[in-house]
């Protein structure tokens, strides 16, 4: 698969992957901003420290500026981003990729994908060809024929939400949204905007939905349509929940398959699944599955992917004449270059890549938390997850500096393609030297977590012992 070749085409960099996330700096230096003093650091900021607000404004060119120039803050803003790759721990992006530099050329083309991806546009700056590539990778790995599906490439994980639910409620207009409280935020917007009824679900200590309450409020309400969203992975914990025990359960309580639609949300989980089990299948009567392509995959840019059947898009779509297409996407307008970047990284990895990097990060999760059990810090992995999650450090800039999500008493680290057991080796005995600090004296204690993970996760004085002394 050649480069695209330009005038201004950037090197493709013989580095390893650790390496090649350090890239844009001395591509930005030599390529980008050749004016700038390259031989010396710009960046006065340790790399261990979080990112400053750089307070910019916009100066009118020509006017007198006594700062840095354009250039200058860039190459500063790069040589920071640069460095705090290695404390990037809290969030789901994988930020190990090499396509930016064999792609950077098609920056300098406006392309938007507007419309139905499977009707050209009037205009030739799209890349819907490269998009329904896309769409069939993901049709076939989700086990449903071409003919029988319809998606697009989104924005992102939420808009993927809000298509999968809109989609239900024009089926079922009195239906019901059922959610598990441990859901993406963008399901309960989702149920704000379009004015839904909904149901939040709770959930068993490790995230996963109980069914027992979800079989509780179904009977409640078995004179309306259920629409569920179905969590392959949840925001904080990971834990996934048993689409067949959903249905089993919608079959227990009398809802026939005219009345429900199952939307799956698997962002980050959605590229990993089917790589351990077929959890994830349209031969089950589910209406839609949704992925963020920037999390597990990795894009420089917030995108996703959104699949579902092609007998249900007929209730969303428009024909307009303008655009000379039918839509019945969220946002119209949509990014042109992130199905190349999909398309691109996809064909470059292939199906045995991912499964290397799936379990390359599952080892690796397994090997962060039993580094942490070791050490006597309340840890938690769900199975089939690479979420770990632990007691909340004590220091606000603990939190910053490895980037950190952090819920009540709990945190986080998401083991990504991109984390290497040096990044986590360094973590932890930063944690361990710093909770010698915090809780040195007696007069503070790590938190208890029992209720939020598990007694049997739980690390603090008062489970410790009662593990210990059972």
């Amino acid at each position: 698969m050649g480069s695209l070749s330009l005038e201004m085409d950037f090197e493709r960099s013989p580095m390893t992957p650790r390496s090649l996330a350090m890239t844009p700096r001395s591509l930005a230096r030599r390529r980008l901003f050749p004016n700038v003093d390259n031989k010396k650091p710009k960046v006065e900021q340790s790399g261990a420290g979080p990112r400053k607000n750089l307070q910019l404004d916009v100066v009118e060119p020509g006017l007198k500026n006594d700062g840095p120039s354009l250039d200058t803050i860039l190459v500063n803003y790069l040589d920071t981003l640069t460095q705090r790759v290695n404390y990037h721990l809290g969030y789901p992006v994988n930020i190990c990729y090499d396509h930016y530099a064999t792609l950077a050329p098609l920056l300098q083309f406006h392309l938007n994908n507007c419309g139905d991806p499977f009707l050209q546009n009037t205009v030739d700056f799209h890349s819907k060809d490269f998009e329904v590539a896309v769409l069939n990778w993901f049709a076939q790995l989700w086990e449903i024929e071409k003919d029988q599906y319809w998606g697009y490439v989104t924005n992102g994980g939420t808009e993927g939400n809000l298509h999968g639910i809109l989609l239900g409620r024009e089926l079922l207009p009195e239906g019901i949204l059922y959610a598990s409280k441990d859901s993406h935020y963008s399901v309960f917007k989702a149920a704000r905007m379009y004015r839904m009824d909904s149901e939040t679900i709770n959930t068993s200590v490790n995230g996963e939905m109980d069914y027992s309450d979800l079989r509780a409020k179904l009977l409640q309400n078995k004179d309306r349509p259920a629409i569920i969203n179905v969590t392959i992975g949840t925001t904080f914990k990971g834990a996934i929940d048993d689409v067949d025990v959903i249905l089993e359960t919608l079959k227990d309580c009398g809802y026939s398959q005219d009345r429900f639609y199952i939307h799956c949300d698997a962002a980050l989980c959605g590229l990993m699944t089917p790589f351990i089990n077929n959890m994830i299948s349209f031969k089950k009567p589910i209406g839609s599955v949704t992925i963020s392509g920037h999390k597990f995959l990795g894009c420089p840019m917030p995108c996703g992917v959104q699949i579902t059947r092609k007998s249900y898009i007929n209730n969303l779509s428009t024909n307009v004449e303008y655009i000379a297409s039918v839509d019945a996407t969220i946002s119209g307008s949509r990014n042109g270059l992130t199905p190349i970047f999909l398309w691109y990284s996809l064909s470059a990895k292939g199906q045995i890549g991912l499964q290397k990097d799936v379990k390359k990060c599952l080892d690796n999760a397994k090997y962060l938390k039993d580094r942490l059990e070791q050490a006597g810090i309340s840890v938690m992995l769900n199975e089939l997850s690479i979420i770990v999650v632990l007691e909340r450090p004590r220091d606000h800039e603990f939190v910053r500096r490895w980037q950190l999500s952090c819920v009540k008493d709990m945190a986080h680290v998401i083991v990504m393609p991109g984390i290497t057991r040096e990044m986590l080796d360094n973590f932890i005995s930063e944690l361990v030297q710093q909770r010698k600090q915090w809780y040195k004296d007696g007069k503070a204690e790590a938190p208890c977590v029992g209720e939020d993970i598990g007694a049997q996760n739980c690390a603090c004085s008062y489970h410790k012992i009662d593990y210990i002394c059972p």
